[in-house]
């Protein structure tokens, strides 16, 4: 009988050591990792294969890209904790407070992040080498960790690039840097499908891939998270400790751990000799980076960036002289993701209590924002962004208050209304909170990576006012349910016009080929009073049979309300008949892309088009751009860009026949600069009115701080609007833009200078150089050029910011829809 067990007792350790035996990346794959791009459902394969193959690892599903690639996570952690995994995650939410629960937990929760940029490729493959020395060789750190792996936050983007790659490459790779295989051509693999940069998405939640991403990443809270990237061919190797500026809210405890991880790594690439740096160029402010946005959810965030790019492909030839190869920029990026679970795990304990000392939420002087609800849908769509960060917001329940008023740009009064939106910082994320919604932040050091000002009741366009006392706050608020109902007899039906749903609407009406109109005048009708730019939807332009029945449907559809009317002879204003109420054509719009187009300008429209307003477009490419029949179109978009040859003197001649014969162009932000001085074109670049008086003189390591000096990076300046021109109906007569550059113009002397800066224009919120902040005041903003029976829309700051701007999107829905009435065919 013992002889027995004892067979049976070795052969069920033989059976489980062989059940343990697992395939390396290469062995699975079938090549050395570096020697080749793995495509990304060939990553899926690798991470499905040691999930089915080992107990201790688990995948899951967390979404799916634009282009139907899967989006996975890999839990791996030791078999007691892979078995007790939902019991971690809520003892871990627990200490945050967002849950309640047993708060008992000594588990180090480390998240590594890889590809968020498409061509930043190397780091997927690490990932690969990354969990099978998890699995194999460092069991003993998965006892008190548990590691959360996502291998490709972008596979649209990296597919793109490998694909690319693949197609051009030489055989063996070419190390010259002047081959094609190291020059990809535009829009590049580093966004997403619709040209987002997602490392640049966290908090704004524009894209598909984020707001699934940032789901999980709430469900877990993990404290340690790593954002793998890489960077031009000649820097060598970046990791934590970050740069300066770090926001305020950073703790002295998630410093101080940058710091350990980081002398962790630099003890391994100091036995290889291999070269690293820290503390430069990548700081820790703007809030929707891969690093920041889980700092400011208490972990510690890190960016990590190795020498290569989408430059690089399988080896390159440095400027140094160094071949520099796939299989090494993997190599270095899986030691620092092993050290950065080695240094958790050795630190788990502490890593818990530190995380829950974070959430105690006592280092924000405001304790409350309150934005004022003169917009449903406006008000509706923050809630949407904060139900997706998972913020929690109440109602004011009607007050007088006091505090910083973000209009009056001082401390002042503030009436609340039941309805307005009221956070307070005195919650789970009011770190978050205090970020995303304080008027400016504070700034250590002027020079930064990104934009210093996002300050939320400016992106969104609200009156707001941030209180420095908790303000009364009330859970629920009524809500208006709109009811529509068809009236045969109706002369007209009317919706408003002040927001993107509305324009959301306009479009869909158009599509369906319902003729509307707008009112140009406000006007009042059967006891309502109706705002510049409201919709006419007349049953006299509209006949046919089933008009009332198709049109309360897409009211229905997209929750507008639609007032029937008796009569088009109006109580005040100007009737239904008259010229002032003008009709809004079904639009043929174009875009322009190809090289000189900026990728992120042309997809922030792209995406506006497609997901936002759900409106057809033409995307043009710039290498037969000027070969183009423009009389096809009624809209053409020029996004920012540099654009040099592609819009030269024949192209922009035909551009002005296109606008003299009733079409509408766009341009946006660096398009202007080709139309800017232009014989034919009212455009005019301002000049500084101060002579330089500088000397050559500033020392080398003085230059780079001195330079921006002449820059606006992102900056918030508050404009004068003439809110009685179509492109601003649905505003009131200011406007906070975010300033993106120092390029200035001076006012339309033959145009209308729609919204502008004025004589006493300062920056309201962030960064702006002191030589160019100068130039602003009495310069263009957005402006319009009537040439024949068209015009040019000059849009010197761009509306559409990597569409978390929100504020600024109807200024583009009324240059498409509003502006060429006249010429309705």
């Amino acid at each position: 009988m013992k002889l027995k067990l004892l067979l049976f007792s070795a052969f069920f350790t033989i059976g489980s050591l062989f059940s343990q035996t697992i395939q390396s990346p290469s062995e699975f794959l079938g090549y050395e990792i570096g020697s080749r791009f793995t495509r990304h459902h060939k990553v899926v394969d690798y991470f499905k294969y040691v999930s089915e193959t080992l107990s201790n690892v688990k995948l899951e599903k967390y979404g799916e890209t634009n282009e139907h690639r899967p989006l996975y996570v890999s839990y791996i952690s030791s078999q007691e904790n892979i078995d007790n995994l939902e019991n971690i995650r809520k003892n871990n939410l627990a200490q945050t407070g967002i849950i309640d629960g047993n708060t008992d937990n000594k588990k180090a929760i480390v998240w590594l992040s890889y590809n968020v940029h498409g061509n930043e490729a190397s780091s997927t493959e690490a990932s690969m080498l990354t969990i099978y020395e998890l699995v194999t060789n460092k069991k003993d750190w998965l006892q008190n960790t548990v590691i959360i792996m996502d291998p490709c936050i972008n596979p649209d983007g990296r597919d793109r690039y490998v694909n690319w790659y693949n197609q051009v490459k030489s055989t063996p790779f070419d190390i010259n840097q002047d081959a094609k295989e190291h020059n990809e051509p535009w829009p590049g693999g580093r966004p997403n499908h619709y040209l987002f940069d997602l490392n640049r998405d966290w908090a704004w939640v524009t894209q598909i891939e984020s707001q699934q991403r940032v789901k999980m990443y709430n469900k877990w809270m993990p404290h340690v998270h790593v954002d793998f990237h890489e960077q031009g061919i000649n820097s060598p190797y970046y990791f934590a400790p970050a740069a300066e500026p770090f926001h305020e809210v950073i703790t002295d405890w998630q410093r101080n751990f940058q710091t350990q991880v980081g002398k962790n790594n630099a003890s391994y690439f100091d036995k290889e000799g291999w070269l690293y740096f820290t503390k430069e160029s990548f700081d820790l402010l703007y809030p929707s980076y891969g690093d920041t946005y889980p700092i400011y959810m208490g972990a510690i965030g890190m960016t990590f960036e190795q020498a290569g790019h989408g430059r690089a492909g399988l080896g390159i030839n440095t400027n140094e002289g160094e071949v520099l190869t796939l299989k090494d920029r993997a190599t270095h990026h899986m030691t620092t993701g092993l050290s950065t679970v080695e240094i958790s795990s050795k630190n788990a304990e502490k890593l818990n209590i530190e995380f829950k000392k974070f959430f105690k939420n006592n280092n924000s002087d405001y304790k409350s924002f309150v934005l004022k609800n003169d917009n449903d849908d406006k008000t509706n769509r923050l809630k949407n962004l904060l139900d997706q960060h998972e913020i929690k917001y109440e109602y004011a329940n009607g007050e007088i208050i006091k505090g910083y008023n973000y209009n009056s740009l001082k401390e002042d009064k503030f009436s609340t209304s039941k309805g307005d939106l009221v956070i307070h910082t005195d919650q789970p994320k009011g770190t978050m909170v205090k970020v995303l919604f304080e008027p400016k932040a504070k700034l250590v050091d002027s020079l930064t990576y990104d934009i210093t000002a996002w300050s939320l009741p400016y992106a969104y366009g609200f009156n707001a006012i941030a209180s420095k006392t908790k303000v009364n706050s009330i859970t629920t608020t009524t809500t208006k349910s709109i009811t529509n109902s068809i009236d045969k007899n109706a002369y007209a039906y009317i919706a408003k016009w002040n927001s993107i749903e509305d324009a959301t609407f306009l479009a869909a009406i158009l599509k369906e080929n319902i003729t509307p109109r707008f009112a140009e005048k406000p006007f009042s009708l059967e006891g309502n009073s109706y705002k510049r730019g409201t919709l006419i939807i007349l049953r006299n332009d509209n006949r046919f049979d089933n008009f009332d029945e198709k049109l309360l449907k897409i009211a229905n559809n997209n929750d507008r309300k639609i007032q029937a009317v008796s009569t088009g002879f109006v109580d005040t204003g100007l009737d239904f008949g008259s010229y002032s109420v003008k009709p809004i054509k079904k639009q043929k719009v174009a875009l322009l892309s190809g090289e000189g187009t900026s990728s992120l300008s042309f997809g922030e429209i792209w995406h506006f088009f497609e997901q936002e307003l759900k409106y057809p477009l033409t995307i043009l490419n710039s290498d037969y751009f000027s070969r183009t029949d423009f009389s096809k179109y009624d809209v053409i978009i020029i996004p920012n860009g540099r654009y040099g040859d592609v819009l030269d003197k024949n192209t922009l001649d035909k551009l002005s026949t296109f606008t003299r014969s009733g079409g509408t162009l766009v341009t946006i932000g660096g398009a202007l600069n080709s139309f800017a001085n232009k014989k034919g074109y009212a455009l005019k670049r301002k000049e500084s009115k101060e002579k330089s008086t500088e000397s050559n003189l500033t020392p080398y390591e003085e230059q780079e701080r001195k330079s921006i000096g002449h820059l606006i990076t992102g900056a918030i300046f508050k404009s004068k609007v003439d809110a009685t021109h179509p492109l601003a109906f649905g505003y009131n007569n200011e406007y906070f833009s975010l300033k993106l550059s120092g390029s200035t113009y001076n006012y339309l002397e033959n145009g209308s200078n729609v919204a502008y800066f004025d004589k006493g224009t300062k920056n309201v919120s962030g960064y702006a150089g002191s030589k160019a902040v100068k130039n602003v005041p009495e310069s263009l903003l957005f402006g319009e050029e009537q040439k024949g029976r068209g015009s040019i829309i000059y849009m010197v700051d761009n509306p559409l910011f990597r569409s978390f701007w929100d504020n600024g999107k109807l200024f583009l829905a009324n240059a498409v829809f509003l502006l060429n009435s006249d010429n309705l065919n």
